[in-house]
Order: C-alpha cells, then sequence, then structure tokens
C-alpha cells in the first residue's frame, strides 16, 4: 500500500478540511464510516477521529504518524474507499484491492502562491496558527480556552481542553448557543433595534424557564451565554422532577457564584410562576411538551425553544384510510406519528402569533430526536403595532388555525396540542 502511505503523509496536513473511509468490505465492520479532521491540541497539530457506528459515535485524537497507521489498518481492512477535502483539492481512493487503488484527484481551482496559511517563499504551513483561527470562529465557547461551569461538570479539564468522552456534548452546547444568538438577534430585529435595546435594557430581568431540564449541561451554557458573555441582566430557572440532579446542580450554580440561576423540584404540568420572556423545553416526554408549551403562550414568551420526545398519544389515534396500508407497519406509524404530532405543535404556536422553524437541533448520528421547534413571538410590543404587519399576522395566525383543525380532522387525532 505504498500508494496509498504516500497519498496520506501529502494530505494529512492542517489544510485538511476532512478525511473519510465508507464502503465497508463486509457486514462486520463495526462502524458506517470513519471521519479524520486536524485539529490543534497544545499548540501541536493532531487529528480527531470519528468512528460512527449504527448507536454511537467515538472520538480519538491521535498525532500524525499514528493517524497514518490507523488509516493504512481501516482501508486494508474495513473499508474500500478514501474520500479527502480541502479547499484546494478533493481526492478519492478507489482501493477494493488497497496494494492498487485507484487514485482520482480534482483541483478546485483555490490554490494560490505559498499555500493558503504559509508564506510567499516555502509555503510551509504553521498549523496552530490556521487550526487556532478556524475553531475560534466555530465555536462560541471554544476548546482550549478554560469555561468555568463546563470543567465543573466535567466537560473539560483545567486548562480548557475538552475530554475526547465529551466531545459530541462540547458540540451539542455550541449547537444551542448558536440558537439561541439567533433568537435574541430576531427579536431586536422585530423591535426595529438590537439586542441589547430590545432585552438586555429592560428594567426587570430576562426570565427563562427549563423544563424538564435534567443534568443542566445547557440550561449552565444558556446563563453563561447571557449573563456573562452578553451581560443581560437575567434569572434563569431549571425545573426537573428528579431531586438528587436538582440538588447537584443547585450546589454547582452556588458554587460558580451563578446567583441568577436557580434549581426547582416540580412537574412541568403543574408549574405556576407570574410569566417567563423564553421557555426551553429540551427531551420533556410525551405530552409533557404540550403542556410547556401551553405555559410559555400562556406567558406571552417570546422566544420558545423545544425539542420533543416520545411523541406516544397520537400512535393509536391515527386513522386514515388513504395511508393505512403506509401505518400499519409500526415503525412507519411511529415515524410518522412523531411528525404529524410536531406539525400540529408548530401550527398551533403559529396559530397563536409565533413565527415557527422547525431545525435540526444535533446530528443524526448522536440523536434520532434532533428536531427543535424554534418559535419566536415578534408581534410582542408596541414596535409591532404598525397596521399592515399586524394584518399579515392576524392572516397567518388564522390559516395555521384553519390547517390544524384540518389536519386534527384528516387524521382523526385529538391531540393534547390543542391546549395551547
Amino acid at each position: 500500500m505504498d500508494k496509498i502511505r504516500a497519498l496520506l503523509e501529502e494530505i494529512l496536513t492542517a489544510d485538511l478540511e476532512k478525511l473519510v473511509f465508507s464502503a465497508a468490505r463486509n457486514k462486520s465492520v463495526p462502524y458506517k464510516r470513519i471521519t479524520m479532521r486536524p485539529v490543534a491540541l497544545h499548540g501541536n497539530l493532531a487529528f480527531q477521529i470519528e468512528l460512527a457506528s449504527e448507536k454511537k459515535v467515538l472520538h480519538e485524537n491521535v498525532d500524525k504518524d499514528r493517524a497514518i497507521a490507523l488509516s493504512l489498518e481501516y482501508i486494508s481492512d474495513w473499508f474500500k474507499q478514501i474520500n479527502s477535502i480541502s479547499p484546494f483539492e478533493e481526492v478519492q481512493v478507489l482501493a477494493a484491492k488497497p496494494d492498487n487503488p485507484r487514485i482520482i484527484r480534482k483541483s478546485t481551482g483555490k490554490r494560490v502562491a505559498g499555500g493558503p496559511s504559509g508564506n510567499a517563499v516555502s509555503g510551509k504551513i504553521d498549523p496552530r496558527k490556521v487550526l487556532a483561527h478556524n475553531r475560534a470562529k466555530n465555536y462560541i465557547i471554544p476548546d482550549g480556552v478554560p469555561c468555568d461551569f463546563l470543567i465543573e461538570l466535567g466537560v473539560m479539564d483545567s486548562a480548557g481542553m475538552v475530554f475526547k468522552k465529551s466531545y459530541a456534548k462540547f458540540r451539542q452546547i455550541n449547537r444551542y448557543l448558536e440558537i439561541v444568538a439567533d433568537s435574541l438577534k430576531s427579536l431586536g430585529a422585530a423591535a426595529g433595534s438590537g439586542v441589547t435595546a430590545a432585552v438586555a435594557g429592560e428594567s426587570s430581568p430576562f426570565r427563562v424557564i427549563d423544563f424538564g431540564c435534567g443534568k443542566a449541561y445547557l440550561t449552565f451554557a444558556l446563563y453563561w451565554y447571557l449573563k456573562i458573555r452578553r451581560g443581560m441582566d437575567v434569572e434563569v430557572i431549571g425545573l426537573d422532577l428528579k431531586e438528587d440532579v436538582i440538588e447537584f446542580c443547585g450546589g454547582v450554580a452556588k458554587k460558580l457564584g451563578y446567583d441568577g440561576l436557580t434549581f426547582m423540584h416540580g412537574d412541568i404540568a403543574d408549574f405556576e410562576s407570574d410569566g417567563a420572556d423564553m421557555v426551553v423545553t429540551l427531551h420533556a416526554c410525551d405530552t409533557a411538551t404540550d403542556y410547556a408549551l401551553s405555559n410559555a403562550v400562556k406567558w406571552g414568551s417570546r422566544i420558545i425553544l423545544s425539542v420533543p420526545c416520545c411523541q406516544h398519544e397520537l400512535f393509536r389515534q391515527i386513522k386514515n384510510p388513504l395511508m393505512q396500508p403506509m401505518l400499519r407497519h409500526g415503525i412507519l406509524n411511529e415515524r410518522f406519528t412523531e411528525i404529524l404530532t410536531d406539525g400540529l405543535r408548530g401550527l398551533r404556536l403559529e396559530s397563536r402569533g409565533y413565527d415557527v422553524d422547525m431545525i435540526e437541533f444535533t446530528s443524526l448520528e448522536h440523536t434520532a430526536r434532533n428536531i427543535m421547534i424554534k418559535a419566536i413571538r415578534k408581534g410582542a410590543g408596541a414596535a409591532c403595532g404598525a397596521d399592515g404587519v399586524q394584518n399579515a399576522r392576524d392572516f397567518r395566525a388564522k390559516k395555521a388555525a384553519a390547517q390544524y383543525d384540518a389536519l386534527c380532522a384528516e387524521f382523526n387525532v385529538r391531540p393534547t396540542t390543542s391546549i395551547i
């Protein structure tokens, strides 16, 4: 495999975007695919290997020599194809016979004299400079920079390096914060001003309630982002049924000095409050999501972020003669139930004056429960009082209400969602 080894020596650099191993040699291969990317560890070039199986994703960071050795094992024993992507070239290796591979190279036409990150004379690359730049612009909380709550919760070490076992959680946290940032930006645009004027400058704290917060990685992240990163006056409440979890999270918040972050024991359906500007419900089971959404609408919450889970209620209710040949298969009925349930939730929120988007929260590699309902109430406040704008919103709300009723009738369902 001298040709493949020589190619790996050439392409495993800081300029690599990703290297993907695919096309399993047989059914016994334990992974669907393996992806390799350059990373900066302690200022040095390394490679993160992502091993994706049907049920989980594993990560390992290795140096270049080890990356080459493992790559040769992967292509010899497990996979027949390699795809390499960089800003300048795409390479495909067809290795049904590893000792006699077919290598196809295609230039993207983006190469410049001296290379992308080196000097014009030698073309040498400083991996620390390149990778530090790439990671900094990708993550709100960067890898390699100590973050107090992530250290306390065991996601990163005291030097700010994320533990291998926690990298999926680290990416999820950053993805969540990107969605929060985008939601706040939408609020600012709706009010005809920046986020600071629309949200942070109000006389009372910006209040957030996180229903079913669990171990509260994302609750801590939210408080950190709003209070510490953005300097907003905030009050964040995490609610969960597990008393031991609430006790632990409360202790961590106290230790970190997060005075505006509190944790309470309670049920979503029974929780009472005088209101919240933002409601979060991540993986609240079945109709618990509906009760959380109902509370949010009742309070006039301006931002709702919900990742539903275990949508079972409509599974035995759905009756539709045309679709019966398909829905008689349990797995298809289950998946359609999830789609219909969340679709109805979205329409119900639209009928209550919210702008709704269904977005991907996390990669399907990590969890099948990856759809987030993002609802923004842009009609709140005097800034949205223009007659034309309000009439358009009223029209959309009435249309959504009619579509909701029509879908319920079409599939003969009576969802708890109707309480919203």
